[in-house]
């Protein structure tokens, strides 16, 4: 068992001020200047989602080697997800289910957005939910095209077709084809206009939630993993495209998710027009590998810039906070882990970074695993809105897996998580984060009361964390 002792008073207080400093190892995306744009505003006022997504059915579908035009939930299933989600999720505050890729996003209809996942309506989709009290998300994008191309875009006189590249727009791969999806050219008369009515669309529909996925496929046609992936339309385009779909959210209540963005010049389009923004590469099998060892204490400069959910949310901390762009860590399976000690771990790091929760175990696979997912104590800090911070945001620094932030009641949170194989002795002197006096503290996950005291010192198990409220 391993002994460390948090930074002096001194030393903690130049980590925070200094946090976001470069560093040998902080590889950031480089800057760009951008186009003048009309400001949106008063976009960042909602608090993180909890919800439950499709993702581990059609992961384990896509493993078993189902293709993906073969894939489907059929109405009878979505009444047994929906059914489980509205009575053991439900009350805890998971209040919406959310598709993904992989089954068909189809338009049937003269709208020319999806109107479809698989078999299963969207309306319909809609309808089973709201009767249970829940909300909908929808996997899509407002720059993919469904509809045909000669489909016209409401309130003008353009087709769905005249926002394709058309061979004089300026790309950066031009002698590459677009893999997978078609895009819109968001420069294009018309743009503007079709992003409006995507947004309508899913308005009218009933829903709440829109994850857009691929963003950096659509920037610069790369991905650090794959190579060129397609034309890649520009920081310009892309800056545009962003800003009307922010409008267009806003104006129809919407919550948007930018997934997959390179996160250029410090995320600074990400996290001014995006309600939430994934910081950590996708989820795949899950477990430990992807919420902490995967490529652990590395960086890179593009898509996808960390590769584990604790380096992401490292990484990435100075930019989120209360009134700010929400940082998400992508889908947890908690069947996929292996102890107790990293389940509160994964459910921890999310909530004290003041992302979401997002279920994507299935009623077939949760086993005994809700009870992760329903600590109200640890829920609260969601339902406050509460983001914490690392001491430090190095990604080798020890010191970053020590958490805290302050609750709008003026209560503190301070968590510490233990990324290594052994357990560890950790002390923390309330002092050294600012925290001055004694306080009452909580053990948020044994729901014990641990006492009055200016400083705390824990064994915390291999791969566990201890995450601690701080009371007058």
């Amino acid at each position: 068992m391993k002994k460390m002792t948090i930074l002096s008073a001194t030393l903690a207080a130049a980590a925070l001020i200094s946090a976001c400093t470069d560093d040998i190892e902080m590889r950031r995306p480089p800057k760009f200047e951008l186009p003048e744009l009309p400001e949106v505003g008063n976009i960042h006022n909602y608090k993180a989602p909890l919800y439950w997504s499709v993702y581990e059915y059609c992961w384990l579908q896509s493993k078993a080697g189902v293709a993906n035009e073969d894939m489907d939930i059929t109405p009878s299933e979505w009444d047994k997800i929906i059914d489980w989600v509205a009575t053991d999720l439900k009350p805890y505050g998971y209040d919406m289910v959310c598709t993904d890729g992989f089954i068909p996003m189809l338009a049937k209809d003269e709208s020319g957005y999806m109107t479809h996942y698989g078999s299963m309506s969207i309306k319909e989709l809609v309808e089973k939910c709201k009767a249970k009290g829940l909300k909908v998300g929808i996997y899509d994008n407002p720059l993919w095209l469904h509809g045909s191309d000669d489909t016209k875009i409401a309130g003008t006189d353009y087709t769905f077709g005249s926002l394709r590249y058309n061979g004089s727009d300026q790309v950066h791969n031009p002698k590459d084809e677009d893999k997978w999806f078609g895009w819109i050219v968001a420069t294009h008369a018309g743009a503007k206009e079709y992003i409006d009515g995507f947004f309508k669309h899913y308005h009218d529909l009933g829903i709440d939630y829109i994850r857009m996925d691929f963003m950096s496929w659509y920037e610069d046609g790369k991905d650090r993993n794959m190579g060129t992936v397609g034309r890649g339309y520009g920081r310009d385009v892309y800056a545009r495209a962003l800003n009307y779909i922010a409008e267009s959210a806003k104006k129809y209540g919407i919550f948007t998710s930018v997934v997959m963005p390179h996160l250029n010049d410090d995320a600074l389009l990400e996290a001014k027009y995006g309600n939430m923004v994934r910081i950590v590469a996708d989820t795949g099998d899950g477990g430990w590998w992807h919420c902490s060892a995967c490529d652990r204490g590395q960086s890179f400069a593009s898509w996808p810039n960390c590769n584990n959910m604790f380096d992401g949310f490292t990484y990435w901390s100075h930019i989120a906070g209360r009134d700010k762009v929400i940082l998400d860590g992508d889908f947890i399976r908690l069947n996929t882990f292996s102890t107790d000690a990293e389940k509160e771990f994964v459910i921890s790091l999310q909530l004290m970074a003041g992302g979401p929760v997002t279920v994507s175990d299935q009623y077939s696979t949760i086993g005994d695993n809700t009870k992760f997912y329903t600590n109200e104590e640890m829920l609260a800090l969601n339902a406050d809105r509460f983001v914490g911070k690392p001491i430090s945001d190095k990604l080798n620094d020890a010191n970053n897996q020590v958490w805290f932030g302050q609750m709008s009641n003026g209560d503190y949170v301070v968590g510490i998580f233990n990324r290594d194989d052994n357990a560890k002795s950790v002390t923390v002197n309330f002092a050294d984060l600012g925290i001055s006096g004694e306080y009452n503290v909580r053990d948020l996950w044994k729901h014990a009361d641990e006492g009055k005291a200016e400083s705390l010192t824990a064994t915390v198990p291999a791969h566990g964390c201890k995450i601690v409220k701080l009371s007058k």
